[in-house]
């Protein structure tokens, strides 16, 4: 025993004394619960201060959370090539000054890396800037890539709504001069495309143009150096109400508050795209300016061919308020969201009147930073733009002089956020999560029969069918069937020597009703087994 054992175990028999005796035992008592806490530090932080966990806002993902994402990825993948994409691979970190002024105020969520042989690099923060960095590097001037991998920000982690530290993106960009929005239109078709087969439930594609914003911009007055500062508030209006945007503006960002009432009196428009189109169409004031009139013409094309051509455009909101605050957009954004992304009202439902329900408030889950994750949104679930300057400005800062422009427009969506929508829904119906793909299990009942479910396994295996045995001589039925049950398998094979000696196997439907004396599976010939079973899955 340690001498704080030994000091615990001395005090409980003071403190029963004490009690015996009815006296007061509190500063024994309080002297063994700080004993007893620091006991428990020290196991948690080991001999020399370790900890064994992964670092705030990452994740390790179990079997059941990688293969729902997998699904994500592969649903994903699967669309970006019908739409005949080609994917690359850039590094996961990149020289500062690639990274550096592309993110507004989002810069500070950069992971700068320590000095190593002379080159400043940081992690990278999206897939946009190293694909234009790609393009300008390899002078390229007309591609059509997706890229699914790893980005890191500093962000505050809300872990539960798929905010985090290190999380995946899923990219799809076309670089290149063609004609006005035709590009853009297939790349909002391409997220409506994702999003509807991902199954995320209702959701909508909120639109609008920098150039719009730009003109409102200059018909109110703001000075061009503060135009992205005031862009940066505007993008808060789906989180803050304007009192507190135009505060930020007037009060922390120097804005004139004359300026900022005009400015709040185009930023709350939004709605269906063609009312709010023939609404700005109708502002004499705005079309005069013309980086206005240009995103007007933009837009009123790009809804021609979302609704005549796609049949989409029932999924769009125009939303002026809508700013986007990285540096690079230039023409057309947006972001998806659904009813999780915003966060949860307050007492939704004591409004409800339930009487069962009224008077109680959410369950909070709180971080270890103290957030209530429960009243934190999960934001948009995808989002990007058109940036026409990115790559010629990486081209000219290498000394590169290029003869034309290759503009670009893509999308991103937060495979983070999708799979927490989808978690949260699975949770919901109670439903529980298949952490494998094995689509059939073998099994022996009487006499163990391994030789025999191995070379049934492989003729399966060498077939393309997922499948597993019990890795024992002579396994007992009812774990087998366990096995099966619990890893969710479809099918399960059952050999057995009279059977095998007919040269057949018995195939039963896993969570198939049956009447009774039904439920033994069908039997199949074991060289007919193959073509059974493809048949079905």
């Amino acid at each position: 025993m340690s001498p704080v054992d030994d000091r615990i175990k001395e005090l409980q028999e003071k403190i029963k004394a004490l009690k015996v005796a009815k006296q007061d035992a509190s500063k024994e008592v309080d002297e063994m619960k700080a004993l007893k806490a620091q006991q428990t530090k020290d196991k948690k932080d080991g001999p020399a201060g370790f900890q064994l966990k992964v670092p705030k806002g990452t994740l390790d993902h179990k079997p059941a959370a990688a293969l729902l994402r997998k699904k994500i990825f592969n649903t994903l993948e699967n669309i970006f090539t019908t739409h005949g994409a080609e994917t690359i691979d850039t590094p996961v970190f990149e020289l500062k000054d690639i990274l550096a002024g592309k993110y507004g105020e989002d810069s500070k969520l950069i992971y700068d890396l320590q000095d190593q042989g002379g080159e400043l690099c940081s992690l990278r923060y999206d897939l946009t800037v190293p694909f234009a960095r790609y393009v300008a590097m390899n002078g390229i001037t007309s591609m059509k890539r997706y890229h699914i991998a790893k980005v890191y920000r500093r962000d505050q982690p809300v872990m539960s709504k798929g905010r985090m530290r290190e999380f995946y993106q899923c990219d799809f960009d076309i670089a290149g001069n063609y004609d006005a929005m035709v590009p853009d239109a297939e790349i909002m078709l391409i997220l409506t495309e994702c999003l509807e087969q991902l199954e995320i439930g209702d959701f909508t594609i909120k639109i609008n143009h920098r150039k719009i914003l730009d003109g409102i911009f200059e018909l109110a007055g703001v000075p061009a150096d503060k135009i992205r500062a005031i862009s940066s508030a505007v993008d808060k209006l789906d989180k803050l109400p304007w009192a507190d945007v135009k505060k930020e503006m007037t009060v922390e960002k120097g804005l004139d508050p004359v300026i900022a009432d005009r400015i709040g009196e185009y930023v709350g428009i939004k709605g269906e795209g063609r009312e709010v189109l023939a609404r700005l169409q109708g502002d004499e004031k705005l079309n005069s300016i013309p980086s206005a009139k240009a995103g007007l013409d933009d837009m009123a094309i790009l809804f021609d061919y979302l609704e005549n051509c796609y049949g989409i455009l029932g999924r769009f909101s125009f939303d002026m308020s809508l700013a986007r605050g990285l540096d690079y957009y230039t023409g057309i954004i947006y972001e998806a969201v659904t009813d999780g992304s915003a966060p949860a009202a307050p007492a939704a439902a004591a409004a409800e009147g339930d009487a069962k329900t009224k008077g109680k408030k959410a369950a909070k889950v709180v971080n270890e930073d103290g957030v209530d994750e429960s009243a934190v949104g999960v934001g948009s679930i995808a989002a990007g733009g058109r940036y026409d300057n990115l790559v010629n400005m990486f081209a000219e800062a290498a000394g590169s002089k290029r003869s034309e422009l290759v503009p670009c427009v893509g999308v991103s969506i937060g495979v983070e956020r999708v799979y927490a929508i989808l978690e949260q829904r699975r949770r919901a119906e109670a439903a529980k999560p298949r952490s494998k793909e094995t689509q059939v299990y073998v099994m022996a009942l009487g006499g163990g029969l391994l030789p025999e479910r191995m070379k049934f396994a492989k003729q399966l295996w060498d077939a393309g069918i997922k499948a597993e045995f019990m890795y024992k001589a002579k396994p007992k039925a009812p774990a087998q069937w366990a096995v099966a049950d619990n890893d969710q398998v479809r099918y399960v094979a059952i050999l057995a020597p009279a059977e095998l000696a007919k040269g057949i196997v018995r195939i039963k439907e896993q969570g198939v009703e049956r009447e009774a004396g039904q439920d033994n599976g069908e039997e199949v010939e074991i060289d007919k087994v193959v073509e059974y079973l493809k048949q079905r899955l």
